[in-house]
């Protein structure tokens, strides 16, 4: 029998050494993110990870010294949610249950500023290409703003189907996203919205304890997966609704899953292969709030080290590829570096790009998850 467990950081070999970068002024420091972008002649790659989407309110993972922030947190593995058992079916239930109340603090986060710095990157074609690891949606919200400032520079509303102005701006989720589901008999997708609806509709306790959260502001502890820590709740009366599809079609199929990777779940070979491609395409990676604990990501960094690609790092507490060799990394916040690169940028440059830049560069909102949240105990939800 095969173990599947939680990725995490190997243990370290010996004390860690800040590079000088890591505690330079902020000012030294975009000085030489910009030298290393500048040498990257537009064809940078920037790989993201948890630690991006902290202050747009989503926790990450793993502290800033690396370990689990939540040991006691138990994920649903893949191989769990889609067993086809009473067993599989217990699973889901607590799943899509305990998701129910995650999913909308994720779907209404809101890009942070360091989602718009790395948006300006692509939009000022220095970084256009990225590759993240989370799945709430928000490196394309922020891409979005700026397209659409570009469309209407006075920032009204732009035209129903205006084309987006930027061109190729390609963005891969790594680990997919939480904005659809689909179901694994048929593979029929869906919005994961429709699918929320759905389930509001056939549990009315939970979504009015939904509503209640809402209004109340008193909401369970949320993972970056969307799932919730409910302690002691009940699933048994939980219904998760069939495939909308596959019910019309007169089959039965309750086993719905959203379109992430799940821990346990390889990923799907397209995505495999589209983020090597991009790497091989890339003169160099910038890799911005991750510790790279899961392979998926960890092995792209492997793979630009063995084509001779320089790989910098800005990120708060070890990683994966610390003891890499070739890799520079500045144990820092990302957000003010990337900030005072980009004020130097906008000074310099100038078209319709660096425009839109300048106006939406204090846009991104912050609101970091609190360190604790006793609120979690009081939650209320249906027995």
């Amino acid at each position: 029998m095969v173990r599947i467990s939680i990725p995490n950081l190997p243990p370290s070999a010996g004390p860690r050494i800040l590079s000088g970068l890591s505690v330079a002024p902020v000012p030294e420091a975009a000085a030489a993110l910009g030298a290393f972008l500048d040498a990257g002649r537009g064809r940078t790659l920037t790989i993201t990870g948890a630690g991006v989407s902290v202050d747009s309110g989503i926790r990450a993972y793993r502290g800033k010294e690396g370990a689990y922030s939540n040991p006691n947190y138990k994920p649903i593995f893949y191989g769990e949610l889609v067993e086809d058992s009473a067993r599989g079916e217990m699973f889901r239930k607590r799943y899509w249950a305990r998701s129910f109340l995650g999913y909308p603090p994720v779907r209404d986060a809101l890009p942070n500023p360091t989602h718009m710095y790395i948006a300006s990157l692509q939009a000022l074609g220095i970084a256009p290409a990225l590759i993240t690891q989370n799945v709430d949606n928000l490196h394309r919200k922020a891409l979005a703003l700026l397209e659409a400032r570009l469309r209407t520079p006075t920032g009204d509303a732009p035209p129903p189907g205006h084309a987006a102005p930027l061109g190729p701006r390609p963005i891969l989720e790594l680990h997919g996203t939480l904005a659809r589901v689909h179901c694994l008999r048929g593979g029929h997708e869906q919005t994961r919205d429709a699918f929320q609806a759905a389930l509001g509709a056939e549990n009315p306790a939970w979504e009015a304890a939904a509503r209640e959260m809402e209004e109340t502001g008193n909401k369970p502890r949320t993972n970056p997966d969307g799932d919730v820590e409910l302690p002691g709740a009940d699933y048994t009366t939980f219904r998760v609704p069939e495939c909308a599809v596959c019910s019309g079609q007169r089959k039965h199929n309750s086993i719905v899953k959203p379109n992430v990777v799940f821990f346990g779940e390889t990923l799907p070979e397209g995505v495999k292969d589209a983020s090597f491609h991009l790497v091989e395409q890339a003169s160099q990676l910038l890799v911005v709030g991750t510790s790279l604990a899961t392979y998926s990501a960890f092995r792209l960094i492997k793979a630009a080290r063995e084509q001779g690609k320089s790989v910098l790092m800005i990120s708060q507490g070890p990683s994966r590829a610390d003891a890499v060799d070739g890799v520079e990394k500045m144990e820092r916040k990302a957000g003010p570096v990337l900030r005072a690169y980009l004020d130097e940028v906008v000074k310099t440059r100038t078209g319709a790009e660096v425009d839109a830049v300048r106006a939406l560069l204090d846009a991104g909102v912050t609101r970091r998850p609190p360190d604790v949240e006793d609120s979690r105990e009081h939650v209320q939800y249906p027995p």
